[in-house]
């Protein structure tokens, strides 16, 4: 069956955002860390330094509606630069009222709040923020 996930990158944290995330969804990882480390040494490539071995190569965690959210941290010894900002956005389209409202104070805690929660014109309760790791959420709650 065909998915949609959204692939998130970070400088460093992602252990960090993902254990957060996880809390948030109370789900469990469909693909457990794996580290740079654990990737098989290449004799045609520099090897890692030292403080990038530790650091998150792949996880994945499902979210809602069976959209799954994976990450990776960035390395600097690569030449990756990281951009935060509103290059990235996951829309929520939660069941309820309730778990709208629960879903955005859990992730905008700690964030910056762009849009908050509002009834909209359009028939759903809408809002948007800027969690504390850098990546946007929006959040649509339609009565059925």
């Amino acid at each position: 069956m065909a998915s949609v996930s959204i692939y998130l990158n970070f400088q460093g944290t992602t252990k960090e955002a993902f254990e957060f995330y996880k809390s948030v969804f109370k789900t469990d990882y469909s693909s457990p860390f794996m580290y740079m480390r654990d990737i098989p040494a290449d004799p045609n490539m520099p090897a890692l330094p030292e403080a990038e071995k530790n650091m998150v190569m792949h996880v994945a965690l499902p979210i809602l509606g069976g959209v799954q959210i994976m990450g990776t941290d960035m390395l600097e010894s690569m030449g990756h630069k990281l951009k935060i900002g509103n290059n990235t956005t996951i829309n929520l389209e939660p069941d309820s009222r309730e778990e709208t409202e629960r879903l955005f104070n859990a992730l905008s805690d700690g964030g910056s709040d762009v849009a908050p929660l509002q009834d909209q014109f359009w028939g759903a309760l809408w809002g948007c923020c800027l969690d504390r790791f850098g990546i946007r959420w929006m959040f649509n709650y339609t009565k059925k």
